[in-house]
């Protein structure tokens, strides 16, 4: 279904305090990424593909600030196509950051800025269904 906000993204100075904070604060899961300098967050149960297993929460992730191009929290809506989403976005005022960009073999990732001037970030699943 597209439209979900499916994801948030939390940037951080330093890693080991932000994941400890993080962890301490709420209990949540962190796993760093191997080879991508992202952390993946987890604050509730999952599926054994990752997604939430329950109604209610979503997951996330870390990232060393600068890595995306907002400064503070971002929220990631899921679409079924990055490139037609970002079309209609430039129609309503919006303008994109950063295009689809590939995220390994999980699907496709971009970035825009409302009329407001917040990023918001943008996710296409690699298989749909």
């Amino acid at each position: 279904m597209s439209g979900r906000v499916v994801h948030f993204e939390i940037p951080f100075d330093e890693g080991e305090r932000a994941r400890g904070f993080y962890r301490e604060a709420f209990g949540w899961d962190l796993m760093e990424f191997p080879g991508m300098d992202y952390t993946i967050v987890t604050t509730g149960p999952t599926a054994e593909q990752g997604p939430p297993s329950e109604p209610g929460f979503i997951n996330g992730g870390m990232l060393q600030r600068g890595m995306n191009p907002a400064n503070g929290p971002v929220v990631v809506v899921e679409v079924d196509d990055i490139d037609a989403a970002l079309e209609k976005i430039g129609g309503l005022g919006g303008r994109t950051v950063v295009g689809k960009t590939t995220v390994g073999e999980m699907g496709f990732s971009a970035y825009f800025t409302d009329p407001e001037g917040n990023v918001i970030g943008l996710w296409e699943n690699a298989w749909q269904g």
